[in-house]
């Protein structure tokens, strides 16, 4: 298990409600930041996420600051470019949504198993077998990326740890450049990695048999 795990063992009410209500609820919060495009809402969001995460859901502190930490160099970035093109309103208004979203997700991960997420995504995409999507595929993908977040995040633990150890510091544009695109290599190289484990495994093959029964 990497540094930034996913699921954290609790039995609040939050970790004993199901799944798919808390990803209603998510979709739901994620609605109404973009409806309502305001800096009081987006605020106001931010503190009920943090007040159910802490409060009700009991999680430590340390869960959701690893995860801003995950994402913080993507979150100052674009409040960078918002800034600029934007103004000043408009940058605080991006970053606080995206940040309320970011630790809303994380609430959910943290207090529901991805086989459980995973489950109710393959329910929700059922029906869209009569169109010829396979659920079990979607499900595979929401598994992937739930296990590329701690991975990326440590990647990147290991970029910024490399230029302390030769005396470098991220600050400014230049150096947010110098971690995100060593960072973003080292992802591309992992989901062509994924990509490979993924196809030698046997991905494609029930759609192959498929295909030739059908010829």
């Amino acid at each position: 298990m990497t540094a930034l795990a996913l699921y954290v063992r609790g039995t609040s009410p939050v970790h004993r409600s199901p799944a798919g209500l808390k990803l209603l609820a998510l979709a739901g919060l994620s609605v109404l930041l973009f409806a309502v495009p305001t800096v009081p809402v987006a605020a106001g969001a931010l503190a009920a996420v943090l007040a159910v995460g802490v409060v009700a859901a009991r999680l430590p502190v340390s869960v959701l600051a690893r995860q801003v930490r995950a994402v913080w160099v993507w979150l100052v970035a674009l409040a960078v470019v918002t800034a600029v093109v934007g103004g000043v309103a408009s940058a605080a208004l991006v970053t606080l949504r995206l940040l309320a979203l970011v630790l809303a997700a994380a609430v959910v991960t943290a207090t529901s198993r991805v086989s459980e997420l995973v489950a109710v995504v393959e329910r929700v995409c059922a029906p869209l077998r009569l169109v010829g999507v396979r659920p079990a595929r979607i499900g595979l993908l929401i598994a992937l990326t739930l296990r590329f977040i701690p991975l990326v995040a440590e990647r990147a633990d290991r970029v910024r740890e490399a230029q302390a150890a030769r005396g470098g510091r991220v600050r400014g544009v230049r150096g947010l450049v110098t971690l995100v695109v060593p960072l973003l290599v080292q992802v591309l190289q992992l989901a062509h990695t994924t990509a490979e484990a993924l196809d030698a495994r046997g991905a494609d093959d029930d759609e192959a048999r498929s295909g030739r029964m059908r010829g």
